[in-house]
């Protein structure tokens, strides 16, 4: 989990996911998130493939779990 100035904390859902699913989480800060993202799935063993995008007008992060 990490925090950043004017964002709520980011919690991610490693250990209910299966290869294949993937997670979207808004932010104003995407490349924050990515690296939390990477640092967390390293420390789970998981590998994920975080893309930046806008989804439903909101730019964020969309991650896949590749393994």
């Amino acid at each position: 989990m990490l925090t950043t100035k004017n964002e709520p904390e980011w919690i991610f859902p490693f250990e209910a996911m299966a290869i294949g699913d993937s997670f979207f989480i808004p932010t104003l800060h995407p490349e924050e998130l990515i690296y939390a993202i990477n640092c967390g799935a390293k420390r789970a063993k998981m590998r994920f493939r975080p893309f930046i995008i806008v989804y439903n007008g909101l730019i964020g992060v969309r991650a896949w779990r590749i393994r």
